[in-house]
């Protein structure tokens, strides 16, 4: 009977364990905004330090420098991290994420954007039809969690 139990509350702690992982600077969730949001935050401003939370869409497939976050119509940010000094998993595409840092709207010169293409895995036929630099809004992480 103890046996029993003990298999049962062993499965139970299983099944409750989170994912959770901290990367970079231990940050919290608190205070954290949807990505949806950040736009319209940054209205009128060239860089924000914040909070954000949102949905992995893709990460660098070499090993995990950058990920992309949705930010609605369609829309993502790439996400990079701080003095390159972390990296997230590779497998985390449709997971939540929070990071702390500074969002700012960026241009992104071909050669870069060619090289994040390549990180992600596309083809060089994908590659080669990269030909204009990106304004985009971009995010520079001092801490990321990984739900």
């Amino acid at each position: 009977m103890k046996t029993v139990m003990t298999l049962m509350l062993l499965c139970a702690s299983i099944a409750g364990y989170s994912q959770t992982s901290y990367h970079g600077k231990k940050i919290s969730e608190a205070g954290a905004i949807p990505a949806t949001q950040l736009a319209a935050k940054m209205s009128g401003k060239d860089k924000l330090t914040t909070k954000v939370e949102g949905t992995v869409e893709d990460v660098c497939k070499m090993k995990g420098c950058w990920m992309k976050v949705k930010t609605g119509d369609g829309q993502t940010m790439r996400v990079m991290f701080k003095d390159y000094g972390f990296f997230v998993p590779k497998d985390i595409v449709g997971k939540k994420v929070v990071m702390e840092g500074i969002a700012e709207t960026t241009t992104t010169p071909v050669d870069e954007l060619r090289h994040y293409a390549e990180d992600a895995g596309k083809s060089k036929e994908e590659i080669a039809k990269i030909t204009k630099p990106e304004k985009a809004l971009t995010f520079m992480a001092d801490g990321v969690i990984v739900k």
